[in-house]
């Protein structure tokens, strides 16, 4: 890969989106499950002690979840920021608040690693290495959301939760082969098993939650979830550039779900706080939008990496495209709290930092360890400044140093992911 063109096609898009993903909360990317983390050997290793290290273990997913579970964290520290800044009602870090940023996060991070199992499957084969990261990826997922059922209600539910919600995904996972190969009766089928499943979910949280949350108007959530993910399938399945667009949609409908289902479970539980409050309402969407940079940013570097044409084919332009509007879209946000100036200045101080994880990313891919090299002491030179615009823009409530020691762990997951989405797919060739 050609470093110019790809910095061309990813900076010039604004993918300034993998920054900020990661310098909160997570990105995708597959690699050979029986790679260790021990036998994994990242470029960083042989800089100085002092510099920043890079985290990977070889299996680009689990790396993905690492980088992607620092974004809450990082949505809760700039709501709380802003919250007291700007003098926002409600709380940031209430019992109900908090239930709803997890569900918001893990039910997102279902969608965008069901996505990218789907991705995985059709490049490299279900009976690959990679798809089995990816699928693990995705059931640990899937262990996470039963752990919170548990911990509202007890295991007996959260066993129950688990089968369901194991059962729905092997559905998918129909009709994604279905799809594939073309079998219409098989997707019909898979099709009519998902329809069952939102009637049984339905049920299941109206029970688990006292009544709090009507079976069918669950079910009725339940049924955009598998539309909107039916038809990312149906997209990549068809090799259509906008299919990463269309996984954007099926995630999207997720955040909503979960103020849905944390309304009727906060209530059951009688948690302390309001699911909806606006300082809740921030953290949530701030959760969403860090965690989806990362993914997002992890879907192109993928498809750079394995489209036909790579970094200048049609589905890169698709996946990139739709990681810019997350950037924007992130990046309106930060206007809306701290002004329109602001948020314009936000966009292009990312879209300087993503070029040094794109000389990153090209260095390694290519061997070169001097501009690797190079690219980790840009971004860690990046550090306080990105520190000193949030500290500036919060009236002090985001000390420099907090946001600067947070970068840090982005760049270190972040590269992480890099390094073993490049042992993956540059070196096993």
């Amino acid at each position: 890969m050609q470093k110019s063109a790809f910095f061309r096609t990813v900076a010039g898009v604004g993918a300034v989106a993998v920054i900020m993903g990661a310098s909160a909360c997570s990105t995708p990317m597959e690699s050979d499950a029986t790679t260790s983390p021990e036998t994994s050997q990242s470029p960083m290793e042989t800089m100085d002690s002092g510099m920043l290290q890079p985290s990977g273990t070889g299996d680009p997913f689990a790396d993905a979840r690492t980088a992607a579970g620092h974004m809450p964290m990082t949505a809760t520290t700039l709501a709380g920021g802003f919250a007291t800044a700007l003098e926002i009602p409600g709380e940031t870090e209430s019992e109900a608040a908090t239930l709803r940023a997890d569900l918001t996060a893990l039910l997102q991070e279902h969608v965008y690693l069901a996505g990218m199992a789907v991705a995985t499957a059709y490049h490299a084969g279900p009976d690959s290495a990679q798809f089995e990261a990816a699928a693990a990826a995705l059931d640990t997922n899937s262990v996470d959301l039963s752990e919170a059922v548990i911990s509202l209600s007890d295991e007996e539910q959260g066993a129950a939760f688990l089968e369901l919600w194991r059962e729905h995904i092997g559905y998918f996972v129909d009709y994604a082969v279905a799809v594939k190969g073309g079998d219409q009766a098989a997707a019909d089928e898979a099709q009519a098993n998902l329809e069952g499943y939102t009637g049984d979910a339905g049920a299941f949280f109206e029970s688990v939650s006292g009544g709090e949350l009507p079976a069918d108007a669950i079910a009725e959530n339940l049924v955009m979830h598998v539309d909107t993910l039916s038809a990312a399938i149906d997209a990549f399945a068809a090799g259509d550039a906008d299919a990463t667009d269309a996984l954007q949609e099926a995630a999207a409908h997720m955040p909503m779900s979960a103020e849905t289902l944390a309304t009727g479970l906060a209530a059951a539980a009688g948690l302390e706080g309001d699911v909806s409050d606006e300082a809740s309402t921030l953290r949530s969407t701030l959760a969403a939008g860090l965690q989806e940079h990362v993914y997002l940013a992890g879907i192109a570097v993928f498809t750079a990496y394995t489209a036909e044409g790579g970094p200048e084919s049609p589905a890169f332009e698709g996946a990139a495209a739709t990681l810019d509007a997350n950037s924007v879209a992130l990046s309106e946000a930060i206007g809306s709290l701290a002004g329109e100036e602001n948020g314009t200045a936000f966009l292009e101080l990312w879209r300087e930092h993503i070029g040094y994880f794109v000389d990153y990313a090209v260095a390694i891919a290519s061997d070169d360890q001097a501009a690797a090299d190079q690219a980790l002491m840009e971004l860690d030179d990046y550090r306080p400044t990105a520190g000193a615009f949030f500290e500036e823009i919060s009236a002090g409530e985001l000390p420099a140093d907090a946001i600067a020691e947070g970068l840090g762990m982005h760049v270190e997951t972040l590269a992480g992911a890099i390094d073993s989405l490049k042992e993956q797919l540059v070196d096993a060739g």
